[in-house]
């Protein structure tokens, strides 16, 4: 079955939206800025489409057919429609604006800049929903897929058509209660390796860059318990055990303030978490998109700044 419609276009329906306002070639063709053979030519591809003569003659003048008339409001309305998808976006209306936006995190990129972002959307746009999802495995699927809208925190490598903005850096500090040990006196890499503590890790690791470090002067500490998260971390263990923990500052800065905890700097020098945005490129020009986009750079200058 030959399919018709396979070799039509939109120069088609804007032509036949003339042919019919007009009933005329000649009127088509100056309206189209087009020569009137042009305008012909097209014509007899538009007769070909329908199956119909659409226009025919009737003495001086052309008349539309039966068919031309039963189908003139649906041609304007098309071509309405069409030119509306193509026209660039307006002017966003964030009262009106009602979409879910789903973005994958750590919990200290939630807990600190999360929740700066979530006073301004419901602000900004209160038909907004936020899902924060746990960050993902790292081969961002997700944006590709369409699955996920943003992805932040310390994202590592990007998948090379994935956007990529750096926002901010952070680094590591020791956290512990008031009355540990290394709460008092100088902070030696010997008094930390003769800690005990605990680690931070969704996957469960034992060892990271502070391992690393100390292996370098010869030293090795020991790793009583591994948690999920940063939360979990402050709240659960540090807060209520004889252990050190080592958290990102500036994302955590106001938790351990509210918990009364003791931070401390480290004598060794540990890699910066560098903090970024991830998206995919199909959201670019979408003004809703980069609405949010924009959001969380505000947030993220007002809480790690």
């Amino acid at each position: 079955m030959r399919l018709m419609h396979a070799k039509m276009d939109f120069n088609l329906l804007v032509a036949l939206e003339a042919l019919l306002d007009e009933c005329s070639v000649t009127a088509a063709a100056e309206r189209l800025h087009v020569s009137e053979p042009a305008m012909s030519r097209t014509l007899g591809r538009i007769r070909k489409a329908v199956g119909d003569p659409v226009l025919v003659r009737a003495g001086h003048t052309m008349q539309p057919t039966p068919r031309a008339v039963a189908m003139r409001s649906e041609v304007r309305e098309l071509v309405r429609r069409a030119r509306t998808v193509l026209a660039p976006a307006g002017e966003l209306d964030l009262t009106s604006l009602e979409r879910t936006y789903t973005v994958t995190a750590n919990d200290a990129m939630v807990t600190s800049v999360g929740d700066h972002l979530v006073s301004c959307v419901e602000n900004e746009a209160p038909g907004v929903t936020l899902r924060f999802l746990a960050e993902p495995p790292g081969d961002h699927s997700g944006l590709r897929e369409g699955s996920t809208d943003l992805e932040m925190g310390a994202l590592g490598p990007a998948a090379p058509e994935v956007r990529t903005e750096a926002l901010a850096t952070d680094h590591h500090v020791l956290v512990m209660r008031p009355d540990h040990v290394l709460a008092r006196g100088e902070v030696t890499a010997e008094r930390v390796a003769e800690a005990r503590h605990i680690t931070t890790s969704r996957r469960g690791r034992l060892t990271g860059p502070l391992d690393e470090a100390l292996a370098g002067l010869g030293l090795g500490r020991r790793i009583t318990v591994s948690a999920p998260t940063f939360a979990a971390t402050l709240l659960l263990l540090v807060n209520r055990h004889d252990v050190v923990g080592l958290i990102p500052w500036r994302q955590y800065r106001r938790s351990v303030q509210a918990l009364g905890l003791v931070t401390r700097e480290l004598p060794l020098e540990l890699p910066p978490v560098e903090l970024s945005l991830a998206w995919h490129p199909r959201d670019d020009a979408d003004p809703a998109h980069a609405w949010l986009r924009a959001r969380v750079r505000d947030s993220v200058r007002s809480v790690l700044s």
